[in-house]
């Protein structure tokens, strides 16, 4: 796949944005994917206070099945060695960041597959989260194009590997987790419960005069 000519376009493109857009893409592609920790942590917060056994085991998941994506991009990467664009297409813009060491190879994008991954581990867990995590996903891995160090192609095949992984792997690891996370909460450990909450259920016989159905 060549995707070497829209690399040029969006790069060149970068070079004609005002300074302060491309300083902000500059910041965006490296820390933007903190962002999505953020969420990982309120979603993990909320359903461990207000959630269910499976609301929480989906909030868990977001963040293990993206660091399963991101196992899985390293190897991927490592296996197909393509060089970066910012060294290997003649005649395009000088890349915005310093193009990556030789041996950091380019496909798939590990920002794109990691933003991939966690916009679909929490839309699934929050589905209203769609509507923040995948413009978020989206806009990461155009950025990682338009800074130089990636082509087209990478980031297409980061978010496409990201978030079918992480699909599988949450759909397939929700119900299991959730029992465990059941028999936690029942367990009475006290380190235990307090990562996994209270639950709805338990807040409610700390009530006075809650009756539970």
């Amino acid at each position: 796949m060549d995707s070497s000519a829209l690399y040029r376009t969006v790069t060149d493109f970068a070079h004609t944005t005002p300074p302060w857009v491309r300083s902000a893409f500059e910041v965006w592609t490296e820390y933007g994917l903190l962002l999505f920790g953020l969420l990982f942590i309120s979603v993990w917060w909320r359903a461990r206070r207000h959630g269910g056994p499976r609301a929480l085991a989906l909030a868990v998941l977001a963040p293990l099945s993206t660091a399963l994506v991101y196992v899985a991009s390293e190897l991927v990467k490592s296996t197909v060695d393509e060089e970066r664009p910012c060294r290997a297409v003649a005649g395009a813009a000088a890349s915005l960041i310093p193009c990556p060491a030789y041996g950091d190879w380019s496909f798939p994008s590990n920002h794109s597959a990691i933003a991939g991954a966690a916009a679909v581990a929490l839309a699934l867990a929050v589905p209203r989260l769609a509507l923040l995590t995948v413009p978020v996903a989206l806009l990461m891995a155009f950025s990682r194009v338009f800074v130089g160090v990636h082509y087209p192609h990478d980031v297409a095949m980061g978010l496409l590997l990201g978030a079918s992984l992480a699909a599988l792997a949450v759909l397939a690891l929700a119900s299991p987790l959730a029992r465990v996370i059941a028999a936690v909460r029942a367990s009475g450990n006290r380190a235990a419960v307090w990562f996994t909450g209270p639950g709805p259920a338990r807040q409610g016989r700390n009530v006075p005069g809650c009756r539970l159905p």
